[in-house]
């Protein structure tokens, strides 16, 4: 597999030469440095740590300071391990957005925005129990029954119910990458991508 560290900007869209509009996410993604090379023999598995985002050198503890110095590079606040990668990427060299091309289907890794505690029609997308009707009100957005009363006398493990919304790891599979401006690092991903602007994601294939 191969991946980056990305920064989420914000939605655009963009024309085709069909003329057809394409929503996309503006991600910066990278420059990452190679801060850890793990192998087989010395870890037990094959893995690349890359490392994004200026970090201030108070910030950061010696241990750490003495970690990204073997890379020579200074300290980073985002580090991410991508197993088995797929390009050869020795200790301290940087990765750009240019290891991904125009037109290749990427998976993208958020967390998804926090909304707080919410009901079952927003949460699960149910649609209540009905209409009013007399002696009835106030049920359009009710999450009906959640079980028996007198065999299991208990609500099961799992049912869907109100509760904190979002906040997730969230994994999107498949979008495609539209458009690369190398010297902006930037890369328009079809779609949309878990998180709000400003928060970290991952682009792997």
């Amino acid at each position: 597999m191969k991946g980056i560290i990305g920064k989420k900007i914000g939605m655009t869209s963009i024309f085709g030469l069909d003329g057809k509009q394409t929503p996309c996410t503006v991600i910066e993604a990278g420059p990452c440095v190679v801060t850890q090379v793990k192998t087989k023999d010395d870890d037990g598995y094959t893995a690349l740590q890359l490392s994004f985002g200026e970090k201030a050198d108070k910030r950061a503890n010696a241990s750490e300071k003495g970690h990204y110095a073997k890379a020579s590079s200074t300290p980073k606040s985002f580090v991410k391990e991508f197993r088995n990668y797929s390009l050869v990427k020795n200790l301290g060299e940087t990765i750009t957005c240019e290891i991904f091309a125009e037109g290749e289907k990427v998976d993208v890794v958020g967390t998804s925005k926090g909304k707080g505690f919410q009901g079952v029609v927003k949460r699960h997308g149910f649609s209540g129990v009905g209409q009013q009707s007399h002696g009835q009100h106030d049920r359009q957005r009710a999450p009906g029954s959640i079980g028996n009363s007198s065999d299991a006398s208990r609500v099961f493990k799992g049912m869907r119910m109100a509760g904190r919304m979002g906040g997730d790891r969230v994994k999107v599979k498949g979008l495609e990458v539209v458009k690369i401006f190398a010297e902006k690092n930037y890369i328009l991903i079809s779609g949309c991508v878990p998180g709000h602007n400003g928060s970290i994601v991952y682009i792997q294939k």
